[in-house]
């Protein structure tokens, strides 16, 4: 099969199926593909290539014998260092956890994609513990950027999104606390789900913020997102928050129009703030949606502050232990801001968590008035791989936090948020944001679907290494 690294996951399925190529030799391209172009980005932290190869005959077993291979039978995929793999030690992208003992079992998310017939051919590399937009890690090297290796790739699922940007596999999975799979996505061109908080079982998965966390795919298609979220969809005795089946965007509901939604551009927060390419990229998107109407999320700044508060008070708990015991063996960021966050107040997590109440039910009021928000995804185009500051309304502030301006604020209720990227023709990716309300991906995934057939939005070509 020629160019398969072009090919989206439901054409590299399709020809499976049909015969016109094997599980096998799709398996055989994606590893030398892996071979050949890691070592410019530091994206895989493990290649399965034994297990990948006995999974892909098995998918051509049953095909021969006539048998349903799955939805997404023959694609590769690679997961973030977070997720169990069985009989691998889970890393997180840790020195710490290199001592604990391998899972026993797959991750949930990891387990349905296999019985879909994908084919698991690695882990990802990530920020230490999720904690972080830049996937720079002390232990393990920078993530680099498919389009300019000396931009960052983002974080913290930095290895997830620039393994997709750059042809390795065409699917992977990533995480979501803070904008850890819309950062990545944006900055390196490609399509980023971060589904409604608990659609997906997070059973098996490496936590960082127990009541923020989300588990999400990467693709370059809108159809390979739609199909890989209906494949890891579904209740999860292993995980409590994951408890009901809700309908499905299937392949065939996702029509070609939108006259009966209305959407909507955030103003106010989502406003301000970025530079003016990142808000041309929007108004190009609003215009090809019509969405004239604007609407505030009120408190937005707010939000952001109260979601670190949550953030780093649930993460230094996770790590409490291991923060007293082996404090040197931390990556110094992750270990600086995990101790930040012993200092906070008890009471500034629980006003925290009631203003968090307050928020939610202003915003789902908003849902009211509207199908559909737009917003920017990041304030900037990937930065350099040594930048440490960037500028907003004429003020320079840090960057590592500030590439989530966008994307806390909405991670923070647990909305259903799409970053799309809008073609660039002569420059860096830019993300922009589709939000919806609780359970209303199926809307996303629609308008989305229109922007791609527009040609508005669609993952550049893959760049040769």
């Amino acid at each position: 099969m020629q160019n398969w690294e072009q090919m989206d996951a439901i054409a590299i399925t399709t020809a499976v199926q049909t015969g016109e190529t094997t599980a096998r030799a799709v398996t055989e391209a994606a590893l030398q593909q892996i071979e050949v172009g890691n070592p410019a980005l530091n994206a895989f932290t493990e290649v399965l290539a034994e297990q990948a190869l006995a999974s892909a005959d098995a998918v051509d077993g049953a095909i021969a014998q006539g048998k349903d291979a799955g939805p997404l039978a023959g694609v590769p995929f690679a997961v973030k260092d977070l997720y169990d793999v069985s009989g691998m030690t889970t890393l997180a992208g840790s020195k710490i956890n290199r001592d604990n003992p391998p899972a026993t079992q797959d991750a949930t998310a990891v387990a349905r994609l296999k019985q879909a017939g994908a084919i698991l051919v690695g882990t990802l590399h990530m920020d230490e513990y999720a904690y972080g937009f830049v996937t720079i890690n002390s232990h393990y090297g920078a993530t680099y950027n498919p389009h300019d290796v000396s931009r960052v790739a983002g974080g913290s699922s930095g290895g997830s999104a620039a393994a997709v940007a750059g042809g390795l596999i065409p699917l992977s999975l990533g995480t979501d606390t803070n904008g850890s799979i819309r950062v990545p996505a944006s900055l390196c061109g490609i399509l980023g789900l971060k589904p409604t908080y608990g659609r997906l079982s997070r059973a098996g998965v490496a936590l960082f913020s127990t009541s923020l966390d989300h588990v999400g795919p990467f693709a370059r298609s809108v159809r390979d997102i739609a199909a890989s979220f209906d494949a890891m969809q579904g209740a999860d005795l292993r995980d409590p928050i994951c408890t009901e089946r809700s309908p499905e965007p299937t392949l065939p509901q996702l029509p070609q129009g939108l006259n009966e939604l209305t959407i909507a551009v955030a103003d106010d927060h989502f406003a301000t703030g970025a530079s003016p390419d990142i808000f041309a990229a929007l108004e190009t998107v609003a215009k090809t949606l019509n969405a004239e109407k604007r609407v505030t999320i009120p408190e937005a700044k707010r939000a952001r502050a109260a979601a670190y508060i949550i953030t780093s008070c649930e993460g230094t708990n996770l790590h409490f232990s291991r923060l007293k015991e082996r404090p040197m063996d931390f990556d110094p960021a992750t270990r600086d801001r995990f101790l930040s966050g012993a200092f906070i107040p008890g009471h500034w997590y629980t006003q925290a968590q009631r203003f968090r109440r307050w928020y939610r039910d202003r915003v789902r009021e908003l849902f009211e008035q509207v199908d559909l928000i737009l917003a920017p995804t990041t304030p900037c185009v990937a930065p350099k791989l040594e930048q440490q500051t960037l500028v907003i309304d004429g003020e320079e502030v840090l960057l590592r936090p500030n590439l989530g301006l966008y994307t806390q604020p909405l991670s923070f209720i647990g909305l259903p948020v799409l970053s799309v990227p809008v073609q660039q023709p002569d420059g860096l990716p830019i993300g922009i944001q589709i939000i919806a309300a609780p359970y209303q991906e199926a809307k996303i995934l629609r308008a989305a679907a229109v922007l791609e057939a527009a040609g508005v939005i669609a993952a550049p070509a893959v760049v040769g290494h």
